[in-house]
């Protein structure tokens, strides 16, 4: 079973940072791309930011140059450095994950975290 466990949520004023994490645990062969999307009440899931297990990143414009994706596969960690947040990037982030889970798997399976909220105020 695969586990993907985000932290670093919270509540942040505007201009300010955050660093979101997430975790994939369980039985775990190999992973291929993860990202970060984001959800605002009333308002579809969208993608924040994906990267590639080749370090090939890509971002939404509304966060290009303020928002940072890395991983660290031998943790099979992915983080979202998030800087100048603005009150609308406020939402549920949720991480994802593309993971062949063993040797007998050929294919990879989406995963999805819980969610953590972040929320932009003053």
């Amino acid at each position: 079973q695969v586990q993907l466990v985000e932290s670093g949520g919270g509540l942040v004023q505007p201009g300010g940072s955050l660093r979101l994490s997430c975790a994939a645990s369980g039985t775990i062969f190999s992973i291929n791309a993860m990202g970060w999307y984001r959800q605002a009440p009333g308002k579809q899931r969208e993608l924040v930011a994906t990267i590639t297990s080749g370090i090939s990143s890509n971002y939404a414009d509304s966060v290009k140059g303020r928002f940072t994706i890395s991983r660290d596969n031998a943790k099979n960690t992915v983080y979202l450095q998030m800087n100048s947040l603005k009150p609308e990037d406020t939402a549920v982030y949720y991480c994802n994950a593309f993971i062949r889970s063993s040797l007998m798997r050929l294919t990879f399976e989406d995963y999805w975290g819980q969610g953590t909220q972040v929320t932009v105020s003053s």
